[in-house]
């Protein structure tokens, strides 16, 4: 009875004296070990599993086996794999000395180092379609984009529908009917579609019922006396060259977008195509097997000739067709080199007034092109793949060229309601896929930054 007070005493007195020991063991490097190189961890990076390793390693094992699966227990990842962030900080602040002397191990291994960058790639082109990041893309703004692309769809579908319900039958337009079958009405439609100048003198034409026999034996002389009265000299000369382009025809040269698709379907299909997906390949085709009466307009549109004189001159000098000055042909190929979609939203421009929406849904698909091909060079430079260029290109011009020729091969079977689907589709819908894909390119250059 009387010993347990002195072993309540002894027990106490080594918890006053004594300083006090931590209740946890010692840390050591071995805690923080990969299971795949079994030394310590570097960038670690945590799979679904739960498991830990560098993230070399990783990539080194993906490489390797080409399969997305934990190289410890095979069970399969979702997503890509990230950093550990909380992990690695933590194993920096406690070996210091170690992580520095592994980091410079990893930077002198080429092959770790061309590992991590094929592993990068793949999650790049990975995270889109990734379950956990749209939901992700969803919560930062998703809904707004959904609508906007919503809305646009609605416009096209409306565009689409009025160009198909509203306008003429291409078989009834000029370009297919003989000069010499011309209405009065129809001689009024061709002046007018010279320009806002040739309006000035429609009802003279009316007035006279000019039909398409009689404007085919009209001279200078009679343009320039009553009851045309035709008095300035630009006006009648671009009447009367355009007259000429009529009497070599014979039907009236197309002037706009629908009576070109109208005499050149095919040929309009593939330059739509060809100049949305490789536009310096569809403008080389253009100049070397349609210079005349589609690129020298081109050019003339897009590198007008800075001259003193009125509008009225220059519609003169295009209808003349000259060949470019070299100031126009410098201006030409430092666009042509550096932005080629521009070239189109300034050709798209100039007939804005001609196309209204159509031309507004093309500019606004050259500025996305643009971005996106943007978006394309800073990938290769961010990843150091400027060898790879001539490659790519090589690889593109194959690609291009054996489409083009197999559409040629196949075009005489492909019925016309396909081909107008689809030349529908890449003029109003393309725009709206591309936003698409700009928002998707700015979110994992986001996700890349973070």
């Amino acid at each position: 009875m009387e010993e347990s007070p002195q072993n309540d005493l002894n027990t106490d007195e080594p918890e006053e004296d004594d300083p006090p020991k931590s209740t946890s063991p010692q840390i050591s490097v071995n805690e923080f070990s990969c299971h795949c190189c079994y030394d310590i961890l570097v960038n670690p990076t945590t799979l679904n599993c739960g498991h830990s390793f560098c993230r070399h390693c990783l990539a080194l094992w993906w490489v390797s086996s080409k399969k997305t699966e934990c190289p410890e227990c095979r069970e399969k990842w979702e997503g890509f794999p990230k950093v550990n962030i909380l992990l690695r900080d933590a194993i920096e602040k406690l070996f210091p000395d170690a992580i520095k002397m592994r980091f410079e191990d990893i930077q002198q291994n080429n092959d770790i180092v061309q590992s991590l960058a094929a592993f990068q790639k793949y999650g790049n082109d990975q995270i889109p379609i990734a379950p956990n990041a749209g939901r992700a893309h969803q919560q930062r703004g998703g809904g707004f984009f959904s609508g906007v692309l919503t809305a646009l769809t609605g416009v096209a579908v409306v565009l689409l529908v009025y160009h198909w319900s509203s306008r003429e039958s291409e078989h009834d337009l000029l370009v297919h009917k003989p000069v010499t079958k011309w209405t009065a009405e129809e001689v009024v439609l061709w002046l007018e579609q010279l320009g806002p100048w040739a309006s000035l003198y429609r009802d003279r034409f009316l007035s006279e019922r000019v039909n398409g026999r009689l404007l085919l034996t009209l001279t200078e002389e009679e343009f320039s006396r009553a009851p045309y009265t035709i008095e300035n000299s630009s006006h009648r000369r671009a009447i009367l060259m355009e007259l000429e382009r009529v009497k070599a025809l014979g039907v009236k040269p197309p002037q706009n977008l629908w009576e070109y698709k109208a005499v050149n379907p095919g040929r309009s299909l593939f330059l739509l195509y060809a100049l949305k997906s490789s536009p310096r390949l569809g403008l080389l085709y253009l100049y070397l097997f349609d210079y005349t009466d589609t690129f020298l307009p081109f050019i003339h549109t897009i590198c007008p000739l800075q001259e003193d004189g009125s509008g009225e001159d220059i519609l003169t000098k295009l209808l003349d067709l000259r060949e470019p000055t070299w100031k126009q042909w410098r201006e030409f190929l430092v666009k042509y080199s550096f932005l080629p979609y521009q070239l189109m939203a300034e050709f798209a421009w100039d007939w804005l007034e001609v196309h209204y929406w159509t031309s507004r849904f093309l500019i606004v698909n050259a500025m996305l092109l643009s971005v996106l091909e943007l978006f394309s060079f800073w990938r290769i430079w961010s990843r150091s793949e400027l060898k790879t260029v001539p490659q790519r290109m090589w690889s593109h011009f194959w690609k291009v060229s054996t489409q083009g020729l197999f559409v040629a091969m196949f075009w005489p079977l492909i019925p016309q309601f396909i081909c107008n689907c689809l030349f529908y589709w890449a003029l109003y819908f393309n725009p709206i896929i591309n936003i698409d894909l700009v928002v998707k390119e700015v979110r994992r250059l986001e996700t890349q930054v973070l």
